[in-house]
């Protein structure tokens, strides 16, 4: 089981995901995801779905609410996906949180599995990213 921070993520990602089609050509909230801040702040965001290539990640949506309140580093990422199990980041959303902390990206870590409690590093996911080279 994930310890009470993961738990605490979890819950604000369910709790901002109500997954709904907001018009004709948008959907938004099938994925949601809660980050981290190493200040130990939650940050929150849903995914925004349009029918051309407008549309953004929940991560990166939470990613870029961090970034609007000030901070800029990233400890933990959790999504939450539309069947309410967690996954991994897309690669648009791992290139992000590689670009932002280049230095330091390798230590961000992931819940990929709830029930199993199962966290994995940026880096595991991301390893020799062309930052690093």
């Amino acid at each position: 089981m994930p310890d009470e921070i993961w738990r605490r993520m979890l819950s604000a990602a369910r709790a901002v995901q109500h997954g709904r089609q907001v018009s004709r050509y948008v959907e938004a909230g099938g994925v949601a995801a809660a980050v981290l801040s190493a200040s130990g702040r939650i940050y929150t965001g849903v995914c925004v779905d349009t029918s051309c290539t407008l549309g953004i990640c929940a991560e990166r949506n939470a990613i870029f609410s961090m970034l609007t309140q000030g901070e800029d580093a990233i400890a933990r990422v959790v999504a939450v996906m539309s069947d309410g199990r967690v996954g991994a980041p897309c690669g648009a959303c791992r290139e992000l949180m590689v670009q932002l902390m280049p230095d330091t990206y390798q230590d961000i870590l992931i819940l990929t599995d709830a029930e199993k409690g199962t966290v994995v590093s940026l880096g595991q996911l991301t390893p020799a990213w062309w930052v690093d080279g």
